[in-house]
C-alpha cells in the first residue's frame, strides 16, 4: 500500500539519457534567457558610481552568457556521442553559407 488510498502507483520507466540531457539543455536555455535580459534592468539606465560599472558588470552578465552557451553545447556532445559521435552537421546540410561535404562510405 501507499499513500494514495490504497492503490499501487505504477512503476515509472527511468529517464533515458536523452530525455534527461534534453531536459537539461531546456533548463540551460531559460536560464541563458533570464540572464541575457539582466542587461535590460533599469539599474544599468541609471547613473555609475564610477566610470566602468556598467560596462564591468555587462561584461560579466556575457561571460556568464557564454558560459551556458557552452554548457549547453557540452551537453549536446553528451548526446552526440552516445549516438555514436555523429553531428548533426555531419549529414550534408547547409551550415550558414557553406556545404557542409558528407563523408564518403566505403
Amino acid at each position: 500500500m501507499d499513500d494514495k488510498g490504497g492503490r499501487e502507483m505504477a512503476a515509472e520507466r527511468p529517464m533515458t539519457i536523452k530525455e534527461v540531457v534534453d531536459e537539461r539543455r531546456a533548463e540551460i536555455e531559460r536560464i541563458k534567457k533570464a540572464v541575457f535580459a539582466t542587461m535590460k534592468h533599469a539599474y544599468f539606465w541609471a547613473d555609475q558610481s564610477h566610470g566602468t560599472e556598467n560596462s564591468e558588470m555587462k561584461a560579466n552578465i556575457m561571460l556568464a552568457y557564454r558560459h551556458l552557451e557552452d554548457a549547453r553545447m557540452r551537453l549536446g556532445k553528451v548526446l552526440q556521442a552516445q549516438s555514436g559521435g555523429v553531428s548533426i552537421y555531419d549529414d550534408g546540410r547547409k551550415v550558414g553559407a557553406i556545404k557542409v561535404p558528407q563523408k564518403e562510405k566505403n
